[in-house]
């Protein structure tokens, strides 16, 4: 008997990285790409089709469907609306298109909620009906989980933490607006973050030799390791935004847990720990010492995992 399989999409600033998963959440393969390879979406959707039509042909599979989590991503329509941090502008009916070339069912969702849907489906939320996951990229995305449901609000966009203001007047945005969070907890944060600690002080850095275009937060991350003070600073600063924009984000919604992922969750107790620290100084004492903050217990693309989930799910309830 075939292997019945959906296709899920993860959609970055950087990359794409999809793969073929089955019901019971096993991959048969995966892959990712630059996202700046493509000028168009539909360049994206065509050169995705043919490269999965041949990889299916090997892998005695059907595939039943394909689901997607992208930036700004909205479920009740199946379009991208104006995603700041994505190469591809404006509105685009990116359901409607997979639809077009793949002659499948697609689903669509903001990529930190397929993130969330792939926790509570494959990962560490499962059983869990209360918890929220921060995604950690080039952005930060938040899915959020009420009562075992995704929450989507009025026209399907909620939940966006990393563009609540943390730093009144701070650091400009892609959004339009000064001082969120995402400015400062993403990767492209954390970059911001150590160089502002390199213009103004003068304690010795492994980082002052890297040229500000090639930093990354990864190598933030290895200095940090090495005892690098200023890495070492740039990740207590982070954490301390972070927890404390979580405490916030606790006092109002109560989950049992909230799930970092991305690749600067990758950084471990640098980020893990500061940002349990600073959630608990700032938290309401209702909720002190209950809430955990944890990594994912996902491979290392969970929204690949909960845009395949997408699928499954929504044919389900069909």
């Amino acid at each position: 008997m075939r292997t019945k399989v959906s296709l899920g999409i993860d959609i970055g600033g950087t990359n794409i990285a999809y793969g073929v998963i089955d019901k019971e959440g096993k991959c048969v393969m995966t892959d990712s790409k630059p996202i700046k390879l493509f000028d168009t979406p539909q360049e994206f959707i065509v050169s995705l089709h043919q490269e999965i039509e041949e990889r299916l042909a090997t892998l005695d599979a059907d595939l039943i469907g394909v689901g997607v989590g992208a930036p700004d991503g909205n479920y009740f329509t199946g379009t991208i609306e104006h995603a700041a941090n994505l190469n591809w502008k404006g509105r685009i009916p990116f359901t409607e298109l997979l639809r077009e070339t793949f002659a499948l069912p697609a689903f669509l969702t903001n990529d930190a909620k397929a993130a969330a849907l792939g926790e509570m489906i494959y990962g560490g939320a499962k059983g869990m009906k209360d918890f929220a996951v921060i995604t950690l990229g080039t952005g930060l995305g938040s899915g959020i989980v009420v009562n075992g449901q995704l929450l989507y609000g009025h026209d399907g966009l909620a939940g966006e933490v990393g563009h609540t203001i943390v730093v009144p007047g701070g650091r400009a945005c892609g959004c339009g607006r000064r001082g969120c969070l995402e400015t400062y907890a993403s990767a492209t944060g954390i970059k911001r973050t150590a160089c502002e600690l390199l213009a103004k002080e003068n304690a010795p850095s492994r980082l002052r030799d890297i040229p500000y275009n090639e930093i990354s937060s990864k190598m933030i991350c290895e200095a940090a390791h090495e005892g690098d003070a200023v890495a070492l600073e740039t990740f207590r600063y982070t954490g301390e935004i972070l927890g404390t924009a979580l405490a916030n984000l606790v006092a109002i919604l109560r989950p049992e847990a909230i799930f970092l992922q991305g690749g600067a969750a990758n950084a471990g107790d640098l980020l893990f720990a500061p940002t349990q620290e600073y959630m608990e100084q700032n938290m309401l004492f209702l909720f002190k010492e209950k809430v955990r903050v944890l990594p994912s217990s996902l491979p290392s693309n969970a929204a690949i995992y909960g845009a395949a989930a997408l699928v499954w799910n929504e044919l389900k309830q069909s």
